[in-house]
């Protein structure tokens, strides 16, 4: 479905990522994971033609992407939940929500869409008049989400989508992205939350300084002794 070769961005003269590649199975739950720092961000903006790269190729069901502008991913079936969700604070979370359909391919369906997301996220339900800054920080993300799966996307990016939340909204969240993917959205998720990512993902990546390190079943990248490294330091290895 996804397949990035070689991929490198930077800002300015520093780079950010050099030389990453992976493919993200159709349907599949894919994660990448890192520690703070790591070019995550960058990784899922680039993907989502939010951020140039400067060599290297994106191509989706075949297309190239790589020198598309971002409104093009977004066509073609990409949509990015944003880390720290970026809301529009001061409008309700009903309008939040329906900016995510705004493409004419889906407006149609915009009503049905919108169940969907009150039935995946059922505390949004009473809050659609609120303003979206009332809420809270657990339901902001349920919104910005909610907001991402109004576009119908086949592919679905997750930027730290755990980032300040308490424990308990954690799991819910997660439970949330399980119940996405088994109804057949594919999704590449990069997260800081090692354990809870690889627990969930059929593929993953570990990111450390802008290159993959190691790659392949989330069983083998949690025993791989570089996801030790990147997040404990070389000199606790071993």
């Amino acid at each position: 479905m996804l397949e990035v070769r070689g991929l490198e961005v930077a800002y300015g003269a520093a780079p950010a990522l050099c030389g990453v590649s992976l493919a993200v199975r159709d349907r599949a739950l894919a994660c990448v994971v890192g520690p703070n720092g790591a070019g995550k961000s960058t990784l899922i903006n680039a993907l989502a033609g939010l951020l140039r790269a400067r060599a290297g190729s994106i191509v989706l069901d075949g297309r190239a992407m790589t020198a598309l502008p971002a409104h093009r991913f977004c066509a073609a079936g990409v949509a990015i939940v944003p880390e720290r969700r970026r809301l529009f604070t001061r409008m309700s979370v009903r309008e939040n929500l329906e900016i995510g359909g705004y493409r004419r391919a889906v407006r149609a369906s915009r009503a049905a869409s919108l169940e969907r997301v009150l039935a995946l996220f059922p505390a949004l339900r009473g809050k659609l008049d609120a303003p979206a800054g009332t809420l809270s920080g657990g339901q902001q993300q349920m919104v910005a989400i909610g907001r991402a799966l109004m576009a119908a996307p086949r592919l679905l990016l997750l930027d730290e989508p755990s980032l300040g939340l308490a424990p308990s909204m954690v799991d819910a969240m997660f439970r949330a992205i399980r119940d996405v993917h088994a109804a057949g959205t594919a999704i590449l998720l990069v997260e800081q939350n090692v354990a809870t990512a690889l627990a969930i993902a059929d593929d993953a990546w570990l990111l450390e300084e802008g290159r993959i390190v190691a790659e392949g079943t989330p069983s083998a990248v949690f025993a791989d002794p570089a996801l030790r490294r990147a997040y404990l330091g070389a000199a606790t290895a071993g």
